[in-house]
């Protein structure tokens, strides 16, 4: 990629996604091999847990749209970072940042089980603890390894696998009914919770299935004419993969018996197999999950750098998140360390957990709907403080309405996470407050706001600016020792 650069505060690298490139990753990070494993998961409710995937389905698109809409505004990477730093402060925007990097690097964690599942459909038949860790890895820095390469690289190989992943998913979901068989599907509420209680623990984890839908807009300034593209990327994307889950999931549910699918690690392939007999079409829709799952982990480690990188161009992220690597400018202290991390809590749960997929889900899952919180309640403020300056009475009413839905939504979510999640991703959360305090303490600041300065000289190559010329909270002035440190990174 050519470092030459625009002027600008919205200036990028000269290689961009287009409205394919940016909709195949919007619908390659949602479409992981979450939805290949998520039929097991859902399993100890029943088919009531169709009803949460509806009820999550709506959801999901409640925050495709607001994310659609914000996007609009502020057409800039950083995703839910950049929309809480806004309209909330700095301190909003540290702690959906620290929120949401937590989620993708755990997220990661979790479509790398889901995907050694489909990988031991064809070696470590005996799901030997050690190989699958091992496997794990492998699946892990793969991708690391193509993001590493350069963002030309990462979009072509997100296209591909968008493209080959689809075609299991879209049979699954046509073909697949056709064989429905009523027997399968055992009792309505297989769980020994009231049916509200079923469906909020069962949409907890459906949610998980549409983790990455924010994906176009956490790398905006990548993406050509962001304005337009980006809401597209989203709304469309989010509209393809809710078809395909829900239709799928359906299927995978009236072709496999309850009780053969709770204890399944590859759930599709155990559908394929009962719809045709014999084992050639599982194994092909295993090669299809294996597919899915590098690609969906090549675009969320993409979303690992991307979302620190933007904190870090404005203090609010350790330093060393912002330096950029070769022509391509990588940000590729991102990539690495959050590889790592979700090595270590992979490692870590195949030593610790039965339900490995399971717990991992439900953690990612919590650290993302507090973003997803922020975002809709940044968009709820700006509509009531400003809407009635730029949209008609009707459009206000309708925007309004579907950033309440989608709040609503994430409180739903977080409630149905289950007491031993929210202590768990509570606590992880606050983690990041030593870190906020030693960025602060670098910026000689102590609760005052620093007097504005004019931003420093960042030499090529450059990449995208992480603040929208029409924010109105001014750039603060960076001192000492950390205004030093970021200057050195873009040496």
């Amino acid at each position: 990629m050519s470092s030459k650069t625009r002027s600008g505060p919205e200036a990028a690298p000269g290689a961009k996604f287009g409205l394919p490139a940016a909709s195949a990753l919007v619908i390659g990070s949602i479409v992981g091999t979450g939805v290949f494993a998520l039929p097991s998961a859902l399993a100890p409710y029943g088919p009531i847990s169709l009803v949460a995937f509806v009820a999550v389905t709506l959801g999901a698109l409640a925050l495709a749209v607001t994310f659609g809409a914000l996007s609009k505004r502020v057409p800039a990477s950083g995703g839910p970072y950049v929309y809480a730093r806004q309209a909330f402060g700095e301190f909003a925007g540290f702690l959906n940042a620290w929120s949401y990097w937590i989620t993708v690097w755990a997220g990661n964690a979790a479509i790398v089980v889901a995907w050694v599942g489909y990988v031991e459909v064809f070696v470590n038949t005996g799901h030997s603890k050690g190989y699958s860790v091992l496997i794990a890895l492998v699946g892990l820095w793969i991708p690391a390894a193509v993001n590493l390469s350069g963002v030309r690289n990462t979009g072509a190989f997100q296209v591909v696998t968008t493209v080959l992943k689809f075609v299991p998913l879209v049979l699954m979901s046509t073909v697949g009914l056709l064989f429905i068989d009523p027997d399968n599907f055992g009792a309505f509420n297989a769980s020994d919770q009231s049916a509200l209680g079923a469906i909020s623990a069962a949409a907890a984890i459906a949610l998980f299935s549409y983790l990455g839908l924010e994906a176009a807009s956490v790398v905006a300034g990548r993406v050509r004419d962001p304005e337009r593209n980006v809401p597209r990327a989203t709304v469309y994307g989010t509209l393809v993969c809710a078809v395909i889950y829900v239709l799928g999931t359906l299927a995978v549910f009236g072709t496999v018996s309850h009780g053969e699918l709770g204890a399944s690690t590859a759930p599709f392939t155990d559908a394929a197999n009962n719809i045709v007999g014999g084992t050639w079409a599982g194994d092909a829709v295993a090669v299809a999950a294996i597919v899915s799952g590098i690609g969906a982990l090549n675009g969320w480690t993409m979303l690992c750098a991307e979302m620190p990188y933007a904190a870090a161009r404005d203090g609010l992220f350790p330093g060393a998140f912002a330096r950029l690597r070769g022509e391509s400018g990588v940000p590729a202290f991102g990539i690495v360390a959050s590889t790592v991390l979700a090595s270590l809590i992979t490692v870590f749960s195949y030593t610790r957990f039965d339900d490995v997929f399971t717990r991992v889900v439900l953690l990612s899952v919590l650290t993302a709907v507090i973003p997803y919180l922020f975002s809709a309640a940044a968009q709820l403020y700006w509509l009531l403080a400003r809407g009635r300056e730029s949209l008609s009475p009707r459009r206000l009413a309708r925007d309004v309405t579907v950033a309440a839905l989608a709040m609503a939504f994430s409180y739903w979510s977080i409630q149905g996470s289950g007491y031993q999640t929210v202590y768990y991703g509570l606590f992880v959360l606050l983690l990041g407050l030593p870190v906020y305090i030693w960025l602060k303490r670098d910026r000689g600041e102590y609760g005052e706001t620093a007097p504005a300065a004019p931003p420093a000289e960042i030499p090529e190559p450059r990449a995208p600016e992480t603040s929208s010329p029409t924010a109105r909270t001014p750039r603060r002035a960076r001192t000492g020792t950390f205004r030093r440190s970021i200057l050195r990174h873009h040496d």
